[in-house]
């Protein structure tokens, strides 16, 4: 009879050591796929780029060093490693704010607002924008579900074990909270 009990003692730690390890294996693999899907997001909006920068040139001849700006981004972003989350999100938010300003630029041209090209252009980027803020959202959410498996007791034993390490949260840079700088001078 004990030692029927011993077995099943072994056989109910080994249950829980494969669900906890599983479980790890699962948070980490959802959020490699959030990541996953910040990246498509940030890809469709480099796609849109080169449309809305040759629709704003055909308008403004004066927002050269914008236009040069978005299209460097663009390129510096696309030449980042996939491997390295950080760097792309701080050239993707500097990306941002340097199409925010462009869009405050463009504030100054009516016949480019008038344009339907860009404004379907402005919608596309807007609803990426969006896209990309949820990916953000969803990806820190589920790092932290991940960080908390491996920081409590007993499944930060099975992380230790697997090597399974906590992932870094995306930030916000303090500067992309401010207000981008236009300047209304021709």
């Amino acid at each position: 009879m004990a030692l029927i009990i011993a077995i099943l003692v072994v056989v109910i730690i080994i249950g829980i050591y494969i669900v906890m390890y599983n479980g790890l294996i699962q948070l980490r693999v959802h959020a490699q796929e959030s990541w996953s899907q910040i990246d498509v997001q940030l890809q469709r909006r480099n796609d849109l780029i080169p449309n809305l920068v040759s629709t704003v040139k055909g308008y403004s001849k004066y927002e050269a060093s914008t236009l040069e700006k978005v299209t460097q981004l663009r390129t510096a972003l696309n030449n980042v490693p996939d491997s390295d989350h950080a760097k792309k999100m701080a050239v993707s938010n500097e990306l941002t704010g340097t199409l925010r300003t462009l869009f405050a630029v463009s504030e100054n041209y009516p016949d480019l607002k008038a344009s339907t090209e860009y404004q379907q252009l402005m919608e596309e980027l807007s609803n990426t924008e969006n896209k990309i803020a949820y990916s953000r959202q969803l990806y820190n959410s589920t790092v932290a579900a991940l960080d908390a498996k491996i920081q409590t007791f007993p499944s930060n034993l099975v992380a230790k074990i697997h090597h399974i390490t906590a992932m870094d949260y995306l930030q916000v840079p303090a500067d992309a909270k401010d207000v981008p700088h236009v300047s209304f001078d021709e």
